[in-house]
């Protein structure tokens, strides 16, 4: 009598891998497309399946491969989408040793050679198939080279042959394949569908798993199938007969979801010593310090969809006290304070990740939440240095109001025309010839844009630096040069300008009687407006509150009402409609 050998123990995600289309999850879209291919005999030359890790890619690929060589039980059937799984065809394509089915791993045959092997053998009919099929498996790793020399015979391969590729990389597969292929997006399995397959799964197998616990795993699988389906083989191993919530949290090392809410609590009310409490018990009981961290800024994200999309809050992997938790943190906390720790919690995720003691970088990560969760906003801290008197200004600053005076105005029409260089005055005032070509510049200003116009950058800030215009009339400048003016400006600036009228400019120096340039005017200016803006009590305020802020930028209320009306939509006037009444 000879003893039976045991059966060999299979892991739940190749025991329970889908064999027919009926079997896919979550993939309606595409099982239908090809359903409707299948039943038209519009089978593509090639396929191309892409989506995260453990949606069924490859799997998906093999379903196809069965569904083109089936032949049925009776050995006459024809291509479809329900593979019969009993023939010899599909016996062996499941099994992975069918002769002409090939898979390929590009991620470690990447080489134009190893896709050589391929275009030489497509020419030769398959061995006992109906179609020879070939399956690249994560094919965005060829190289270019490979990708190139499979073009070819991508576009026109043999009428029985037949190409799948699977990718968690599309953006990294050309263009010029992808469009000879036809493309299937395969989409994370929704929270709802996925637990029902953990269940049916935990069913089959005679096993009691509670549904918080199937809730823990669905929600770190991510929408992965395979994922889940392992993390349920480990799970079921490690309740050793009831797997519970608390068992699941402990084999992935994560903190439970209630204490993290009561970690955010204290966060949010700056309570650093109760929060970092909280982080060493948790950290005591098993939890990771990075997944503590990753699940307040999940727990950050949720509330803040939370708050926008209150229906959001129904999602099945949350339990009921989650829910109503997160549902009040989301009526009470202003966005602002959402998307502040949001972003602070990327960088201490960050941060931990390359800290050699985790434990301390996040201890670190949770006093500097809990210290900038109580700053105050924006607003807030308007109103709060409104109502603090502030403090006494040195020099001549005196009281300026909440609008800006009409001195920072004048000051920037100064900047826009200086009124030193007018062309007013007993000498601007000289009659010009109607028909002379100099009367189109009446004033020195004409003469700079001119030079503006001309695109003479060198001169243009010369002119504007080192030039204090003494006498102005068309045809002749008069000009006291300042220290840093080059030598032959005179020179230059006339040349230019009759070289642009066609008519002889004078231009000649003078040793008094000269203005401010351009320049200093222009400067004068804006250095009045930033005396001003420094002298406001707000500003003031601000200053003394935060002693290393500068001053960036100055805008007049002006400024801002002219910025708007440029970016506003224009007015649309009312339509004659034809068909109005009278």
């Amino acid at each position: 009598m000879t003893d039976t050998p045991p059966v060999q123990y299979q892991v739940l995600a190749r025991k329970y891998r889908p064999e027919t289309f009926t079997d896919l999850v979550g993939q309606d879209a595409m099982v239908r497309t090809l359903k409707n291919a299948f039943d038209a005999d519009r089978i593509a030359q090639a396929f191309i399946m892409t989506g995260i890790r453990g949606t069924g890619k490859t799997t998906t690929a093999r379903i196809i491969a069965k569904g083109m060589n089936c032949i049925g039980p009776d050995g006459n059937g024809t291509p479809t989408t329900e593979p019969c799984g009993i023939c010899e065809h599909c016996v062996a394509i499941m099994e992975g040793r069918h002769v002409d089915v090939m898979e390929m791993d590009a991620a470690s045959r990447t080489g134009v050679g190893d896709i050589r092997e391929i275009i030489d053998s497509v020419h030769y009919r398959a061995a006992s198939a109906r179609y020879k099929i070939y399956i690249i498996d994560e094919v965005h790793m060829l190289s270019t080279s490979a990708f190139n020399a499979l073009l070819k015979t991508l576009e026109e391969p043999p009428a029985h042959v037949k190409f799948i590729f699977a990718t968690t990389e599309i953006r990294k597969v050309p263009v010029t394949v992808l469009s000879r292929c036809q493309r299937f997006d395969l989409r994370r399995i929704e929270p709802e569908v996925m637990i029902a397959l953990m269940r049916k799964i935990a069913s089959a197998e005679s096993a009691e798993i509670a549904d918080d616990a199937l809730a823990l795993i669905t929600r770190a699988a991510e929408g992965s199938a395979r994922d889940a389906t392992s993390l349920l083989d480990q799970a079921i191993s490690h309740g050793a007969g009831e797997t519970t919530a608390e068992q699941v949290r402990a084999m992935l090392g994560l903190a439970d979801r209630g204490r993290v809410l009561d970690l955010l609590d204290m966060i949010l009310r700056g309570d650093a010593a109760a929060a970092l409490t909280e982080l060493g018990a948790q950290y005591a009981d098993g939890a990771d310090p990075m997944a503590v961290l990753r699940d307040l800024a999940e727990i950050t994200h949720w509330v803040s969809v939370v708050k926008i999309t209150p229906e959001a809050s129904e999602d099945p992997t949350v339990s009921p006290d989650e829910r109503q938790r997160g549902q009040t943190m989301a009526e009470n906390l202003p966005m602002r304070v959402l998307t502040r720790l949001w972003q602070m919690l990327l960088k201490a995720l960050d941060e931990v990740a390359a800290a050699p003691n985790a434990m301390m970088a996040a201890e670190m990560a949770i006093i500097r939440l809990t210290h900038v969760a109580d700053l105050p906003t924006p607003e807030e801290l308007v109103r709060k240095l409104n109502s603090t008197p502030p403090p006494a200004p040195g020099g001549n600053g005196g009281s300026v109001g909440g609008a800006p005076s009409g001195g920072a105005t004048q000051a920037y029409a100064q900047v826009a025309r200086p009124a030193s260089h007018s062309g007013g005055g007993p000498t601007t005032a000289l009659a010009v010839n109607a028909d002379s070509a100099l009367a189109r510049f009446p004033s020195f200003e004409h003469v700079i844009e001119l030079i503006r116009t001309n695109r003479d950058v060198k001169l243009l800030v010369e002119v504007e630096t080192s030039l204090r215009l003494a006498a102005y009339q068309p045809g002749r400048i008069e000009f006291v040069p300042a220290e840093n003016a080059p030598r032959d400006l005179a020179q230059r600036l006339g040349a230019r300008l009759q070289t642009w009228t066609g008519n002889r400019w004078a231009v000649s120096i003078v040793n008094d009687g000269g203005g401010k340039t351009i320049a200093e005017v222009r400067d004068a200016a804006e250095l009045e407006k930033r005396a001003e803006a420094e002298a406001h009590p707000l500003v003031m305020a601000v200053m003394a509150q935060f002693p290393k802020a500068r001053i960036t930028a100055i805008r007049t209320p002006e400024d801002i009402a002219a910025e708007a009306q440029g970016e506003a939509l224009p007015e649309v006037e009312d339509e004659w409609d034809p068909f109005e009444e009278d």
